[in-house]
C-alpha cells in the first residue's frame, strides 16, 4: 500500500464548513433529515462533488451518490464509500459526516494521483440514518438494501406531521434512480466511534468487525388512576410502579450479566401525569443491543417472561409493540484485515472492534461485502456538541481508508463474509 496521503487541510476545512451549517439561534447544529437545514447540506456536498469532477445521482429516497466511472469501468459493481449528513438536535460536526467527508476526499485524492481503479468509486450519503425526524433510523440505506419499501418509506409520517416524499420533494431530493440501482462489490465505512475504547486504549484505529443487533419496543402498562393520598399502596394498580420494576430488572439484569448486552428505557411518560394521581398509564421505550443474536433473543425472551410477572403482581395490563428489530452484523473478512494492513503500514496500533451503534454500513452489508473503520471519541462522547476527536486522529483515518481503497480498487472482489 502506498503511503501517499489525503489532503488534510481540504478534508478538515470541509468537515468544519458543513458542521457551521444548520445551527439555530441558540447555536445547536440541527440538520434533520430532509429538513430545511438538511437541504443546504445537502447542497454544499453536491457542490463538492461537482468540483471534484464526480457525476452526482439520487435516488428516490433521497441519498446521494458521488460516481466516478472511469473510462472501461463502466458496468463494473462498484466499490462505495460513505455514511450520512442529517444529525441529531443539538449535534456534534462529526458523527456520519466525517465518513461522507472522507469518502469524497479519498476519491479526490485517487483522481488527483492518475489512479486507473479498475471498478467505479462512490461515495454516498444516506437519507434520515439518525431516524430522529422519521422511524426507523438507517433509513435511506436499509430502502438502499431492499429491506425497506421504497414507497413506504417515502410515505413515512415524522415527529412533526410531514411526509418524507413530500420533504424530499419540497427541498429537491426527490430523485429518480430506483433504490439499489448500484450493487456495490464492497463498501466501508469509516466512522467516529462513538465510545470510550479507542481513547481509554490509546489506540487510533478501530478495525470493526461485526455490529451488535438491535431490538426496539414500546411498552405499555394500563392500571388505575385515583388518589395519591388517599389510595393504600396495597389497593393500587400503579402503572407508573410496574414501569419502575420493569426498568430496574433491565439495568440488573444486564449489569450482573458477563456478556456486552446492554438494556436502555429512553422514553418515557405516564398519563395522566399529575403529581397528586396515581399513573393509570406508562409507556415507554426499551432498547436492547448484543453482538450474538441467540443472546440477543434471551435477552428478549427475559423481557417478555418479567413483564408477564408484572402484569399478573401489579394486576396491571402490558402490550408490547415492536419498533425495529435488526440482526447483529459480521462484517467482511478480507477487508478488517485490509484496515489493520494499512494501519501495520503506516504505524499505527489496530484493534478488531465490535459497533455498538447502528450504522448505514450494516444495511449495504445485505447485499455487499462491507467493514468499517473507527477513530477515537474524545470522552465517548457523540450525540453531543461535545462531540470530538482529533485533527490528528481524523487524517489518519481517513489515510487508512485511502490505502484501503487504493488496494480494492485494484483488486478483485473481497472473499466474502467471514
Amino acid at each position: 500500500m502506498s503511503n501517499s496521503s489525503i489532503d488534510a487541510g481540504r478534508l478538515l476545512g470541509r468537515i468544519r464548513t458543513l458542521g457551521a451549517i444548520g445551527r439555530d439561534g441558540e447555536g445547536r447544529l440541527i440538520r434533520l433529515a430532509a429538513s430545511d437545514t438538511e437541504k443546504l447540506g445537502r447542497d454544499c456536498l453536491v457542490t463538492w462533488l461537482e468540483e471534484a469532477g464526480l457525476r452526482t445521482a439520487v435516488d428516490r429516497i433521497g441519498n446521494i451518490f458521488g460516481i466516478w466511472s472511469p473510462d472501461g469501468t463502466d458496468g463494473r459493481p462498484p466499490l462505495m464509500l460513505g455514511s450520512h449528513i442529517d444529525t441529531v438536535i443539538d449535534a456534534g460536526i462529526y458523527d456520519g459526516c466525517y465518513g461522507v467527508l472522507s469518502g469524497l476526499e479519498v476519491i479526490q485524492t485517487l483522481k488527483e494521483e492518475g489512479l486507473l481503479p479498475s471498478r467505479p468509486l462512490v461515495v454516498a450519503a444516506f437519507t434520515n440514518e439518525e431516524g430522529v425526524r422519521y422511524a426507523p433510523d438507517m433509513m435511506g440505506s436499509l430502502v438502499y438494501a431492499g429491506g425497506f419499501d421504497v414507497d413506504l418509506a417515502l410515505a413515512t409520517i415524522g415527529i412533526d406531521g410531514t411526509v418524507l416524499g413530500e420533504e424530499l420533494e419540497r427541498i429537491g431530493y426527490a430523485g429518480t434512480d430506483a433504490p439499489g440501482f448500484m450493487t456495490p462489490h464492497a463498501y466501508i465505512e469509516l466512522h467516529v466511534e462513538q465510545g470510550p475504547v479507542l481513547e481509554r486504549e490509546g489506540i487510533p484505529v478501530g478495525a470493526v468487525e461485526n455490529l451488535q443487533g438491535i431490538s426496539w419496543q414500546r411498552v405499555t402498562i394500563v392500571g388505575d388512576a385515583n388518589h395519591a393520598g388517599t389510595t393504600p399502596i396495597s389497593m393500587r394498580r400503579d402503572a407508573g410502579h410496574a414501569a419502575a420494576r420493569v426498568i430496574i430488572f433491565l439495568r440488573d439484569r444486564a449489569k450482573a450479566s458477563n456478556t456486552p448486552t446492554v438494556a436502555t428505557v429512553g422514553c418515557i411518560a405516564f398519563e395522566p401525569n399529575a403529581i397528586n394521581v396515581i399513573p393509570s398509564r406508562a409507556s415507554f421505550t426499551v432498547d436492547l443491543r448484543d453482538p450474538h443474536e441467540d443472546r440477543l433473543r434471551e435477552e428478549e425472551a427475559a423481557l417478555a417472561a418479567f413483564l408477564e410477572a408484572v402484569s399478573a403482581e401489579e394486576q396491571v395490563g402490558v402490550s408490547v409493540e415492536r419498533l425495529a428489530r435488526f440482526e447483529p452484523v459480521t462484517f467482511d473478512r478480507a477487508i478488517v484485515e485490509l484496515v489493520e494492513q494499512a494501519a501495520r503500514e503506516r504505524g499505527l496500533a489496530c484493534r478488531r472492534m465490535t459497533s455498538g451503534a447502528g450504522h448505514d454500513a450494516q444495511m449495504i452489508a445485505r447485499i455487499a461485502p462491507a467493514a468499517m473503520i473507527f477513530v477515537p471519541s474524545s470522552g465517548g462522547i457523540s450525540h453531543n456538541p461535545r462531540e470530538f476527536t482529533t485533527d490528528r486522529e481524523l487524517v489518519a483515518g481517513a489515510d487508512i481508508l485511502l490505502d484501503v481503497v487504493r488496494r480494492l480498487a485494484l483488486e478483485d472482489a473481497p472473499s466474502g463474509p467471514a
